[in-house]
């Protein structure tokens, strides 16, 4: 690393410009870390190349096939591996369990570095009462909630201390609780003003926009002009709107049309969680939604989609029962259910298609094809892993009545898989170059205790299996495109400032990983497996995972969105 000298005018931008062309004006640079002997693969679509990484002070110093001018104080052998962007997981549930274990293992193992939180619910801004609701529901995962605005927890994440970054939505139905308790009505004009400075508070501790979930309770109960407010309040410092939509399945088009008058109505990026078309009945209809969304940008508007890459989505039993039902809360709702005259009821609504909301029981086809995967109660934990049916038999009742006997005793909404989706339409909706991915799940590890329910095996390998099934082996797209949409497309989506990316000044959020290797092995019988091919990973320039082991470190940042007062 010799000293070269410069042409005039490349002295100036020595430090960049300079190692990019090989030589230099001053003594060697000192870096932390050179990843050398890498193929580079930097997010924006295009073929990699062999080349060198730098980093220092936890940045991107500067990457190249060749750098010259510099003094590393460590040197990694990427051995000819791919090295990328961290994956940026855009529909993450991973707060109790980074609470409870803040390695993010599942994910970690996956080449997931930044966590986004906040379908539907964010962890703040709470009430009194909205606290309280959060303790009732809580899992195995038990904490105290020390904090009230969305920030705080951010902040309290942190502190902690967790291997992957972290950011998040605010949540349309937590604002709208923080004003409406759990009615079913629509805020008044003073509410609605009030929301929407929540959302504007929230913008200013970092949220990136709103999230909304449109098939629970109480998200369900907010109408269009109301989502509509609180996406326009978000855009007004650059934040945007994410939604899992009203329906995926009977009304799925107007259900995106809804979403696509959103983003119109409050000029904002709008995007669906985790497309589909649920139920074999509506399976046609993701040829349509790809079309209509194709339309909508093509029209100018900004709307993408993010995906998990399994057939079975995972939920609650609240998702096979009517809104109304729900209303008031868990205790509310349980108490209902107590009811004969009212569980009646229930029952019929189950059995059918649901005319005003989303039933998954009905779109599952079959009791069947309806997993229960986790429970609060320990007297229930050893139907864990059964179906709705093989419970409805053991109790010698129908599935409708085990399911509503279930909610009861269990006192929480009992998490459920529904086997809903074609595998010709997952690699479909895979196929799409404005699709990135999701987990939809927690970030775990197979000990303490996550054994005491099990999970849907995306947690353990949605990216794997998307870059190793999906990519590699059925080709839906290339590996460039593939990195790409697992890193700056939804950077740039979200506005996250020097992330998702190689360029000098990005935050060293990096993945070592082989295309050739890496591979999803968790599944709904062994739904704990880790999975394979991803070697090292940084996070902020420190290593987290080194030869697939973690290392101890717990860098993570609290990743701020556009709106954040302390830019």
């Amino acid at each position: 690393m010799g000293n070269l000298s410069c042409p005039r005018g490349v002295a100036a931008l020595a430090l960049v410009l300079g190692l990019l062309a090989g030589c230099q004006t001053a003594p060697p640079k000192r870096v932390d870390l050179l990843i050398d002997n890498a193929m580079i693969l930097d997010g924006r679509g295009g073929e990699p190349y062999r080349g060198q990484i730098a980093i220092g002070a936890g940045r991107i110093v500067a990457a190249a096939p060749a750098l010259r001018g510099i003094h590393p104080a460590r040197t990694v052998d990427a051995g000819g591996l791919a090295v990328s962007p961290g994956f940026i997981n855009v529909l993450s549930w991973a707060p109790d369990s980074l609470i409870y274990d803040g390695r993010g293992l599942s994910d970690l193992k996956q080449g997931i570095t930044l966590e986004i939180f906040g379908e539907g619910d964010s962890y703040g801004p709470l009430t009194s009462e909205s606290r309280a609701e959060m303790l009732k529901t809580q899992g195995d995962i038990r904490y105290e909630i020390t904090w009230t605005s969305l920030g705080e927890f951010m902040d309290f994440l942190v502190e902690r201390g967790v291997s992957p970054n972290i950011a998040s939505f605010v949540g349309a139905a937590t604002v709208r609780t923080h004003e409406l308790g759990y009615a079913n009505r629509a805020p008044t004009t003073a509410e609605l003003a009030r929301m929407q400075d929540l959302v504007r508070a929230a913008m200013r501790e970092g949220a990136l926009g709103v999230g909304s979930a449109l098939i629970y309770a109480p998200g369900t109960y907010a109408r269009t002009d109301e989502l509509t407010a609180l996406a326009r309040a978000a855009g007004e410092s650059g934040g945007g709107y994410i939604s899992h939509i009203r329906s995926e399945g009977d009304r799925l088009p107007e259900a995106l049309d809804e979403l696509i008058g959103i983003a119109r109505d409050a000029g904002v990026h709008a995007e669906i969680h985790h497309l589909k078309a649920a139920g074999e009945a509506n399976w046609p209809k993701m040829r349509e939604a790809i079309d209509r969304i194709d339309a909508a940008r093509t029209a100018g508007l900004s709307i993408t989609a993010n995906m998990y890459t399994y057939t079975a989505g995972a939920t609650g039993l609240d998702a096979a029962m009517p809104p109304w039902v729900q209303e008031g809360g868990i205790d509310a709702w349980v108490e209902r259910l107590r009811d004969p005259a009212i569980a009646k009821r229930v029952i019929a609504a189950m059995k059918g298609p649901g005319k005003d909301w989303e039933n998954l029981y009905f779109a599952a086809g079959s009791p069947e094809r309806v997993l229960l995967i986790g429970f609060r109660n320990d007297a229930l934990k050893p139907l864990t892993g059964k179906s709705l049916a093989e419970v409805a038999r053991m109790r010698g009742v129908t599935p409708e009545e085990a399911a509503i006997a279930l909610v009861i005793e269990d006192h929480t909404r009992v998490s459920t898989a529904y086997f809903l989706m074609s595998e010709e339409n997952v690699r479909l909706g895979l196929s799409q170059p404005w699709v990135s991915i999701d987990s939809d799940e927690g970030a775990l590890a197979p000990e303490g205790l996550f054994l005491a329910s099990n999970n849907h095996p995306r947690a353990y390998g949605s990216f794997a299996r998307f870059l190793g099934k999906y990519v590699r082996d059925e080709q839906v797209t290339t590996l460039p495109d593939a990195i790409r949409r697992l890193t700056r497309l939804p950077a740039a989506n979200w506005k996250l400032r020097d992330r998702g990316c190689l360029d000098p000044g990005c935050y060293a959020d990096i993945v070592i990983f082989d295309p050739a290797r890496i591979a999803d092995h968790a599944t709904f019988a062994e739904p704990r497996r880790f999975a394979t091919g991803v070697r090292d990973v940084f996070v902020n320039g420190v290593q987290v995972l080194a030869n697939g082991e973690h290392t101890g470190a717990r860098p993570g940042q609290v990743v701020r969105g556009p709106g954040w007062s302390g830019w």
